[in-house]
């Protein structure tokens, strides 16, 4: 297999949408610049039945490498699944059956075939499973690859502290997770582990056991997050992503609940647009252009990417009849209201977007209430009445405008 040196396409690699490289980002161009061929892999454990738009970030990475003639795995964790990543978590992950992780990854192919070219002919991608080597092991093996780490090493992850310091449990298997992927990138013989910053500690993990057991440098390169409007990962486990079986109405309409704070980090991330589109991307903000614009672009481009143009376009005319339409300030009843701060479940059933607060509630922890364009998770959020400007409230396809009656 040829390997290819391209410019471009290694410049994307190292600048677009990461966090950050280790050992560094030169060390990694200069491998790239080499002309070896590398074993690049991202894991995806099957802890739902989709995958979903953050997953996308490393696939597009993934994609890369592979066109410049690289070695890709696309590694399917059916394995380390059933025991749970601690990364990020404040509560224990709930063990998942075989039974049920064989379930939830029989899209996952399919699905990343919308990103990565899997099949193509001169250079296609490796689908693996990870049980197929831990399946192997036995107590004794396992016990061996737990003498690498330390119980001070696991207990500096951040969320085990904060588990520490509120009484919660901390488990045993959740310790045993970072090896498990560890010795993935062991049994790949792996030279380039790709994943979100979150993943940061496995990865090194995985970096330390490539270099006790193999002898050789493991490059990481981890990956920006796409965060909701609240600062939360986009994921399975907090309930707020966008799954990659989306109708594209929903993807396209999802995007456009993104606040224009994330419309430059949604270009870079979650499509395949250049290092050069991504300047002009800033530069037409910058230059005062309508955030709506921009946003509406992201959200064709990214339904585009993930399904076909035509589907986007059918997603865009379905947001701009339903509810761009909708949201004409005649079309719109004003509620004056007396005080300045109010609970939103208050507002909803004031403005009769809700009969009952527990109705109220129900939406607000549906994902089904924004606060102009922005949605709301919280239902015991107090919301602040702004002086001479009304808010736009929505609830499902209601909306209602509501301001401070001064």
């Amino acid at each position: 297999m040829e390997i290819k040196t391209d410019s471009e396409i290694i410049e994307r690699i190292l600048n677009k949408g990461v966090e950050q490289i280790l050992p560094s980002k030169e060390a990694l161009k200069e491998k790239l610049l080499s002309g070896q061929r590398l074993n690049v892999y991202q894991g995806f454990d099957p802890t739902a039945d989709t995958l979903h738009i953050g997953h996308s970030v490393g696939m597009r990475k993934l994609e890369d490498f592979r066109k410049l003639g690289h070695h890709v795995t696309f590694l399917i964790g059916d394995f380390t699944a059933r025991i749970g990543d601690p990364s990020d978590k404040t509560s224990a992950r709930q063990v998942l059956t075989k039974e049920q992780v064989e379930h939830n990854m029989q899209k996952y192919v399919e699905q990343a075939n919308h990103v990565i070219d899997i099949y193509n002919k001169e250079n296609p991608v490796e689908i693996k499973y990870n049980s197929e080597w831990h399946d192997k092991l036995n107590f004794g093996d396992i016990i061996g690859l737990g003498a690498e780490f330390t119980v001070q090493q696991m207990l500096k992850r951040e969320m085990f502290q904060k588990r520490l310091e509120e009484g919660k449990p901390i488990y045993i298997n959740e310790f045993m997770y970072p090896i498990m992927q560890g010795y993935d990138a062991v049994m790949m013989e792996t030279d380039v582990e790709v994943g979100g910053n979150d993943q940061l500690f496995n990865m090194l993990a995985g970096r330390d056991m490539v270099f006790n057991h193999l002898g050789k440098e493991k490059f990481v390169l981890a990956g920006k997050l796409l965060e909701s409007n609240d600062g939360e990962k986009m994921g399975k486990t907090t309930g707020n992503m966008i799954r990659l079986d989306e109708k594209p109405e929903d993807i396209y309409g999802k995007v456009m609940s993104f606040t224009d704070d994330l419309i430059l980090t949604g270009f870079e991330i979650l499509t395949s647009s250049t290092l050069q589109e991504l300047e002009t991307y800033k530069k037409r903000l910058e230059d005062g252009e309508n955030p709506m614009i921009l946003k509406k672009e992201l959200a064709f481009r990214v339904t585009e990417e993930l399904t076909s143009k035509e589907d986007a376009i059918k997603g865009q005319n379905f947001f701009e009849n339903v509810f761009q339409k909708s949201t004409d300030d005649e079309n719109i009843k004003t509620v004056d209201i007396n005080n300045k701060e109010n609970k939103l479940l208050e507002l909803l059933v004031e403005c009769n977007l809700a009969n009952s607060k527990s109705e109220a509630r129900r939406l607000i922890e549906q994902s089904a209430v924004s606060i102009d364009g922005e949605k709301q998770t919280k239902w015991d959020m107090v919301v602040s009445l702004p002086d001479n400007k009304p808010l736009t409230i929505k609830a499902g396809k209601k909306l209602c405008k509501v301001q401070h009656k001064n």
